[in-house]
């Protein structure tokens, strides 16, 4: 796949990713609005059903007060409300009016009846004034005249002028027409008919004269940044609306919001990242693949050039031996053999590496673990290199002072880690090599560092050394052959051996190994 290939491929994947991405926080934020102006509604229809029982109480007590004749708060015995009181003693005056009328298509009606009576009656020396019977007659049918004006009086507050009761009640404060304990169990049965089961703080306010003032609610009600819900009171008064209200807020109301759409949004964020997960899995493993395709064929083409140098130095060497026109003189046949063998054993080398590979991917290599001293070890394998660093003028130093060096594993394969590690070091060095070779003992086991001055890795590539294959890019200069298969080797064998190793290591300044083995302690 090339790299315009890849990038559009992206960018369609991440286009369909973010639309996707758009739909679903639309979808959560639509449902999540959706409950939350459901539970508004719910709050405002319970608190409207509070006000208007509220309103309903009063007008059952200003009918109440209509059909008894009496306010809330005044003395109730009937004989202060008689339609005709004594006045003095024996004495009685009164006066009562009842007008009706009634307007009509063909022309009103109307008609009054006016009643005045006065008593003048008086008691002397403890005796009754001796006038005619018929007087006492009049007298019960005036009472009973009087009798049915008041129920009829009644009748008519009650059932017509209720009404001027209820301005009366309207007159008083706020806290004698409402009590908060009725308010609060009010609330409370509409809340609990509407189905909110959470728990509220709620206050009676006012506005007037451009002063907000708390009347009474809850001793706690401090909502600062919740959600308030408000209801006007008594809307109704026949002076008009004024600037009272309930209040009321829910302490956990977000809390209820996100339980309650939670089964809707709860799924959809979870496939959303599920989502953005397979995303990015898929794009890493787009890159990693076309990295492994680049390193591999990286690895082809310097295979290539390792096996083709001693084949074609081989089959050079043929030729001259079948050349008849080179003296086939036992010198120069013995330089050629020494440069086939030479040469195959290169050969045998490179495919050795590969081969050795593949066995450790396919997990069958078998490491035969025994004790050694691995200072001894690596003291021979310093011995046997330090030739090839003075054919450059170079210089190998050991400082090997591990004590009790005692470790168990497979001494060849390790021989052969400290050999790949100085065999870069030489490889990559910077001019004239200066390679240290070191041991020593810490807690419970011991270290191994190779240090050289070579041309040094940058961080951006430490953690990749040890892939296979892998190879620190250097543009078009290819002045090091290798497979770059050395360090995934190293890396291989150590962790077989329990151990650790790292690298520390920056541009032009050398790298230095590190690889920590746990020894046997005796």
């Amino acid at each position: 796949m090339s790299k315009k290939m890849l990038v559009t491929l992206i960018v369609l994947m991440a286009m369909v990713l973010s639309g996707l991405i758009v739909i679903q926080t639309n979808l959560i934020k639509t449902a999540s609005e959706i409950r939350e102006e459901q539970f508004d509604r719910m709050v405002t229809n319970a608190l409207k059903g509070v006000v208007d029982q509220l309103e309903l109480d009063e007008q059952r007590l200003a009918r109440e007060s209509a059909r008894t004749g009496q306010l809330p708060g005044f003395d109730k015995s009937p004989g202060n409300y008689n339609i005709f009181p004594r006045r003095g003693s024996g004495q009685m005056s009164g006066s009562f009016r009842f007008r009706y009328s009634e307007q009509g298509i063909f022309g009103g009606f109307q008609e009054e009846l006016q009643i005045v009576i006065t008593d003048s009656t008086q008691t002397s020396s403890g005796s009754i004034s001796p006038d005619d019977e018929n007087e006492t007659t009049f007298m019960d049918r005036l009472h009973e005249f009087n009798l049915d004006l008041e129920r009829r009086r009644e009748r008519f507050l009650q059932d017509i002028n209720w009404y001027n009761y209820k301005i009366i009640l309207e007159g008083r404060s706020l806290e004698e027409r409402i009590d908060s304990t009725v308010l609060k169990q009010l609330i409370e049965n509409s809340f609990n008919e509407a189905g909110i089961e959470l728990d509220y703080k709620f206050a009676v306010r006012s506005s007037s004269q451009g002063q907000d003032r708390f009347l009474l609610g809850s001793a706690d009600y401090n909502p600062k940044r919740k959600e308030e819900y408000h209801s006007l009171l008594f809307p109704y008064d026949y002076d008009g609306k004024q600037p009272n209200y309930l209040y009321v807020y829910f302490p956990e109301r977000s809390g209820y919001l996100l339980r309650a759409t939670g089964l809707t949004i709860i799924p959809t964020i979870i496939l959303t990242g599920l989502l953005i997960a397979i995303f990015a899995y898929a794009i890493m493993v787009i890159f990693r693949q076309k990295k492994l395709s680049m390193i591999k064929n990286d690895f082809i083409n310097n295979m290539t050039h390792e096996l083709k140098t001693p084949i074609s130095t081989i089959s050079l060497a043929s030729q001259m031996l079948e050349d008849g026109s080179v003296a086939n003189t036992p010198n120069t046949i013995e330089h050629i053999s020494r440069v086939i063998s030479k040469e195959s054993k290169r050969l045998s080398f490179q495919v050795e590496k590969v081969l050795q590979m593949a066995v450790f991917n396919e997990g069958r290599l078998k490491l035969k673990f025994k004790e050694f001293d691995i200072n001894a070890t690596i003291k021979n394998v310093v011995n046997n290199f330090e030739l090839r660093v003075k054919n450059k003028n170079g210089t190998l130093k050991s400082e090997l002072n591990a004590e009790n060096a005692m470790i168990k594993g497979d001494e060849v394969h390790l021989t052969n880690v400290v050999f790949n590690l100085l065999d870069n070091a030489v490889k990559y060095s910077n001019g004239t090599p200066e390679i240290m070779v070191a041991t020593e003992s810490k807690n419970e086991h011991v270290t191994i560092s190779i240090r050289d001055n070579g041309i040094g890795i940058s961080k951006e590539h430490h953690a990749q050394i040890f892939d296979r294959f892998y190879r620190v890019p250097t543009g078009n200069v290819h002045d090091v052959k290798g497979f770059g298969l050395g360090l995934s080797y190293v890396k291989k064998i150590v962790d077989l051996h329990n151990g650790k190793i790292k690298v520390d290591s920056a541009v032009n300044k050398g790298t230095k190994f590190s690889i920590l083995l746990p020894k046997i302690n005796k």
